[in-house]
């Protein structure tokens, strides 16, 4: 890869004949199945461990996150299967709810998933949905790519799998569905593109096109806003400033492109306006719903720019210092390798503008996801950096600036398929050319480090019996089940055990983002409680708490609050310490019903 000239000019090819067309088109067609069954069989693999045990398997780098989409995917099912709003509920955090629109629900997916998630379980649903976002990105973005960046499939291969298979996806793929289905993504821009081209044309001929392109433009924002509106934000980002600066060495012509998309684009948010107007009311003012959420210092260490990450080839031998946020979140780690790939490349193909279009988005993106002051290795160096004036701003101050590495990955895909292009039509001017092989080395040298792993998986515990043999119904009228300790983020089991019921109670606590204090700031699990709070302190210390009148009459407005039918104690860590306080706490001892302990309280609740 020493160097990447442009070949010499070929002479235009002949038109083919009608019977030549057809062959290539199947030739065509051909390299698309290829590809996509090569995509859809490595997204198998990575997620075969949940596959092969799709009930009691769980993903044990999600933490608590698998529990929480597969309460998602459940509740939006059972919403719909009894013809309910889906847009909030009452059956987590209750009697408050739960904003499921502000909680990222994902209803692009979990609405059409239904008849799967009723019939085969929400587990099924899960990684269903993983397993086609994987997929379906790295095919999507190969078809932006095949279609309008290279002619060489196997060149748009190379940049869809990297979109597809990136150590951040593979990382996400361990519990966050919303950014692993992104293939709508590179649709959108496909769209922009063709719109864009289509300013050339004469007034008439763009007219005739503006409704049509307005329709699918709008339609494919609407469904990424069900899927996942901080992806979408952070392509909306990313995609600007690639425009930017490929139209920035010919201003008129990128001028004369914005005045003929504008009303396209204009029409298009109306529409998506007029799609997404309930969800986004709900979702930003509907019950349950908050302005911002705090998320606390969530930026790239810059050594995970380089390092390898976990679940690859390259972790196993060589990981590194642990610097990411969490498990889920290796949103870099691209491996010093590729840097040095895409380096080279972007050097040797700088004149073409869509290269420096790219390596500007992997610039600028990659500085901003390391957050407002530089940290290495964990250490703060305090210098500050251009995310330290811009991590107040509306709707930026929702991400985490961590993910924002996750716009390089398209670009660096894009560089990579261009480079593999002039490497095979080096190939096609001299068989004996030594730069391909030097270039497909370099390809192998980059990406067969970053091959992801299958990702580990556990078995999860039984539910207890009192909530599968419907034995909790004997115990609930009207009011809420109350666990000891109620479930919070850090342990959100009992969303579970509720699924495995049937949604036969609501639940006092949960997982999920909601409103706390009079300005609404966004937090994780529900407000804490007096009784709660003293429960989880006498569970981590194994110590059972002073319990007087005063912690007794606090406990019982705690389950007027929460209109407790039935405090219930399954199988858990110091569960001897946990009954005996609730015991004290209640005025009355606890009883055994179908491996759990339990105290009915509607009679207390209620006097």
């Amino acid at each position: 890869m020493a160097v990447l000239d442009r070949p010499a000019p070929q002479a235009p090819p002949p038109k083919l004949t009608r019977p030549r067309r057809v062959a290539r088109r199947l030739r065509l067609a051909r390299a698309d199945l290829i590809a996509a069954t090569a995509y859809l069989s490595l997204a198998v693999l990575v997620l075969s461990g949940q596959w092969l045990d799709p009930h009691r398997g769980y993903l044990i780098k999600s933490g608590q996150d698998q529990t929480m989409w597969e309460w998602f995917f459940a509740v939006t099912a059972h919403n719909v299967a009894h013809l309910e709003n889906p847009l909030g509920t009452l059956l987590q955090n209750y009697p408050d709810g739960v904003n499921m629109m502000a909680n990222t629900a994902m209803f692009g997916v979990g609405v059409p998933l239904t008849p799967v998630t009723l019939l085969f379980g929400p587990t099924v649903t899960f990684v269903l949905v993983l397993t086609l976002g994987l997929f379906g990105t790295a095919f999507a973005w190969y078809w932006l790519f095949s279609r309008e960046v290279v002619a060489s499939r196997f060149a748009a291969a190379v940049g869809g799998l990297l979109c597809g298979f990136a150590p951040a996806m593979i990382s996400h793929a361990n519990a966050h569905p919303n950014f692993v289905v992104l293939a709508l993504l590179p649709l959108i821009a496909l769209q922009l593109i063709r719109m864009t081209r289509r300013a050339g044309l004469a007034k008439e001929l763009r007219r005739a096109r503006r409704n049509r392109d307005a329709v699918v433009l709008g339609l494919l924002v609407a469904l990424q806003i069900a899927l996942g509106e901080e992806p979408l934000l952070i392509f909306a980002l990313s995609f600007g400033l690639f425009a930017l600066v490929y139209y920035l060495h010919t201003p008129k012509t990128g001028l004369r492109a914005l005045r003929a998309v504008t009303p396209t684009v204009l029409i298009a948010g109306l529409i998506t306006l007029a799609l997404t107007e309930i969800p986004l009311w709900w979702q930003f003012f509907g019950p349950q719903s908050y302005r911002s959420i705090d998320h606390g210092t969530m930026q790239n260490d810059l050594k995970a720019l380089f390092q390898f990450p976990s679940e690859s080839l390259g972790g196993m031998v060589a990981h590194g210092q642990n610097v990411a946020i969490n498990p889920t979140e290796e949103n870099s780690y691209f491996g010093w390798p590729l840097w040095i790939v895409v380096t080279v490349a972007t050097v040797l193909m700088w004149r073409e503008r869509v290269v420096r279009a790219a390596a500007t988005v992997i610039v600028v993106f990659s500085v901003l996801s390391l957050g407002a002051t530089l940290m290495i290795g964990k250490h703060d160096t305090g210098i500050a950096l251009p995310w330290k004036r811009l991590e107040n701003v509306a709707l930026l101050d929702t991400v985490l600036e961590s993910r924002f590495t996750m716009a390089a990955i398209p670009a660096i895909a894009l560089i990579l398929a261009l480079a593999t292009q002039r490497a095979l039509d080096y190939w096609k001017v001299s068989a004996t050319d030594w730069r391909p092989l030097a270039l497909f080395a370099a390809l192998i040298f980059a990406l067969l480090p970053l091959t992801p792993t299958i990702l580990p998986v556990v078995q999860r515990p039984a539910t207890p019996q009192f909530f599968t043999d419907g034995t909790v119904r004997q115990y609930v009228s009207g009011g809420s089940v109350v666990i000891a300790p109620p479930p919070t983020p850090p342990d959100a089991r009992a969303l579970r055990w509720q699924v495995d019921s049937g949604f036969e109670f609501p639940l006092a606590g949960g997982y999920f983002v909601g409103p706390t204090g009079s300005d609404k700031k966004g937090r994780y699990g529900p407000d804490d409680r007096p009784t709660a709070s003293l429960l989880m302190k006498a569970q981590r210390a194994n110590t059972i708490p002073v319990v007087d009148d005063a912690a007794r009459a606090q406990a019982l407005a705690d389950l007027r609050y929460w209109h407790a039918d039935v405090v219930v104690l399954p199988p858990t860590d110091n569960g001897d310490t946990l009954r005996l306080t609730v015991d004290r706490l209640v005025g009355f001892p606890a009883k055994y019903v179908d491996g759990v302990w339990l105290w009915d309280v509607r009679d207390l609740v209620r006097s």
